[in-house]
């Protein structure tokens, strides 16, 4: 993980491997966001990124699973949802910029993240069951609430990979753009955007939309209402409508 001002960057480097996730890459990742967490009053975006220009993530390690117990299997599958959590749980948006491959545990990862933006170059996937596995890192979960259920089972029951074209109409990626550079252009713009508001607001939004996913009416509703009532109780919000009152730029803290 680095730093480039108030924007973490989070690069999966392991390119001869197309970035593969093996347990020492998603330990490094969960480490990676823990320190985050630590530094969460400067840090007010995250970017989580690809090294080597073929694949942000091409899958999960493959050679390391040959051989494994079903026990040992759950305890990948616990690791991996432990770094989805992880990434969930961040008070900052978390941008997936896909450049290139972003297959099984790879699109798993780019779906605990906020949103996903993309490079014409990329595609998607969720090719488990032609290994005779599942996705185990989140996509039964997480897969359906982007795309809906039913294409989620085409895509997961077929395994076959989807360019940019109908990872953008299917909701997949917000965002293409024509390369990597403006791929990350893109992702500080909208990180700069971000930082216009209120800190304190954003991380609310987020916690609220995160814990309600895949609850009732009720239950999501119940939730909501819970992180409205206490945005009033901060300095944010009080700041916040005194400036639009008054007609000037708010001064949120920062």
């Amino acid at each position: 993980m680095t730093l480039d001002g108030d924007v973490a960057i989070v690069t999966i480097d392991r390119p001869k491997a197309l970035n593969a996730l093996s347990s020492t890459v998603l330990e490094a990742i969960d480490d990676a966001f823990a320190r985050i967490a630590d530094a969460a009053a400067s840090i007010r975006g995250v970017l989580v990124v690809g090294a080597g220009g073929r694949a942000f993530v091409a899958g999960a390690d493959i050679a390391g699973m040959a051989g494994a117990t079903p026990e040992e299997g759950r305890r990948s599958a616990e690791l991996g949802h432990r770094v989805a959590a992880r990434i969930e749980a961040c008070h900052a948006p978390v941008i997936a910029c896909v450049d290139g491959f972003a297959l099984g545990g790879g699109l798993e990862l780019a779906l605990s993240c906020d949103f996903i933006y993309a490079t014409d170059a990329s595609s998607f996937g969720q090719p488990e069951v032609r290994l005779g596995l599942i996705p185990g890192f989140g996509g039964t979960v997480r897969l359906p609430r982007v795309v809906g259920p039913a294409r989620a089972k085409e895509l997961i029951y077929s395994g076959r990979r989807i360019g940019i074209e109908e990872a953008v109409a299917s909701g997949l990626v917000v965002r293409r753009f024509a390369d990597r550079d403006a791929l990350l252009a893109g992702a500080r713009e909208t990180i700069a955007q971000v930082a216009q508001n209120s800190p304190v607001a954003v991380a609310n939004a987020k916690r609220v939309l995160v814990g309600a996913a895949g609850r009732s009416t009720d239950e999501a509703v119940a939730i909501e209402i819970g992180g409205f009532g206490e945005a009033f109780g901060t300095d944010d919000m009080r700041e916040g409508v005194a400036a639009f009152l008054e007609k000037r730029s708010p001064g949120f803290s920062r």
